[in-house]
């Protein structure tokens, strides 16, 4: 696990949220494809068997694991830039760092101009406390102070 200062989690943040649009993008692409294979499957139960094209079930499936690849992909590497997905529909993210020698989140959510909340480790987004003087004194990261 990697721990941040509040400006070394600035720095990453612009390629975490690129990754972490491409992620939503994906999602939906293949929420889509999933959901047009399940109103297809639904239309041949009520009809009795119809006749369906079997290239567009295939083309909607191929959709639909190119974006779960492509999803996964993008999860990958914001985790690889240290960053936890949280609530991946909201986008939501943490960048962990230490305050007062224990565990908490430097918490950030897609929208936000910045960073400019904290929670402990156990109180998730709902114990978001905003960031003040106090807190960037005696918060660091993996580099010694």
């Amino acid at each position: 696990m990697r721990y941040f200062t509040l400006p070394e989690a600035h720095r990453a943040l612009p390629e975490v949220e690129r990754h972490l649009r491409e992620a939503l993008f994906h999602k939906s692409e293949s929420q889509k494809a999933q959901d047009h294979m399940d109103r297809t499957t639904q239309h041949v139960r009520f009809s009795g068997g119809a006749r369906v094209n079997p290239s567009e079930i295939l083309a909607q499936r191929a959709r639909r694991d190119t974006s779960i690849s492509a999803l996964k992909e993008g999860l990958d590497e914001i985790e690889e830039a240290g960053a936890v997905v949280k609530d991946l529909d909201i986008g939501l993210l943490d960048f962990m760092t230490r305050y007062r020698d224990r565990d908490v989140c430097l918490c950030w959510k897609l929208g936000e101009d910045q960073i400019r909340f904290w929670h402990g480790s156990e109180e998730g987004f709902r114990g978001r406390k905003p960031i003040d003087q106090e807190f960037l004194q005696n918060h660091r990261g993996d580099a010694p102070h």
